[in-house]
């Protein structure tokens, strides 16, 4: 069984996590969810607050060796308080040295991009953080998904499905999606 870790705050796009988290479900993945502190995170949907979802634990109490895969849902507030925390910086970069992939949606490539780990990398995101993404030194790409190396990145909800798949493929999982 693989297993997956999901980091996130409140305000992650509230599809981002939920849809990929139950795609990797529905194939038999592990999932555990990481926030900075203990308790429940809430989802943004829309222009308002979404549901919540629990942690399972703090990013102080992961080790990355205890996991096959990163997943990082988007959102606008969601990355914008991740980069601010070191712990979240140091275990993207854990991640990235052990060539486990790294899934990020939407906002989420600027917590790539604060972990350095972008420079001639192919990414995509949302539109607004490519230039950011230009300026840390990736090749920024608009499509669906891109995968360079152990990065697989997309840009929007409406990626959600080739952005699973692509992780599913990474994993050496069973597809249970169409290819997109």
């Amino acid at each position: 069984m693989k297993r997956v870790l999901i980091i996130a705050t409140d305000g992650f796009e509230q599809s981002e996590l939920i849809q990929p988290k139950a795609l990797l479900e529905e194939a038999g993945a592990d999932i555990t969810i990481a926030g900075l502190d203990d308790g429940e995170i809430r989802g943004w949907k829309g222009k308002d607050w979404g549901d919540s979802v629990s942690v399972d634990i703090t990013v102080d109490e992961v080790g990355t060796g205890d996991f096959d895969a990163l997943l990082l849902p988007g959102g606008q507030m969601n990355p914008d308080i991740l980069r601010m925390n070191d712990k979240v910086i140091e275990l993207i970069g854990e991640f990235n040295e052990a060539g486990k992939p790294i899934a990020a949606i939407c906002h989420a490539p600027w917590l790539l991009a604060e972990a350095d780990i972008v420079e001639g990398k192919a990414v995509t995101a949302w539109p607004s953080i490519r230039t950011d993404l230009e300026n840390a030194g990736a090749d920024v790409v608009d499509k669906p998904v891109a995968i360079d190396g152990n990065l697989i990145t997309s840009r929007n909800p409406g990626d959600i499905p080739a952005f699973t798949s692509a992780l599913m493929v990474a994993l050496e999982m069973e597809q249970t999606l169409e290819a997109a």
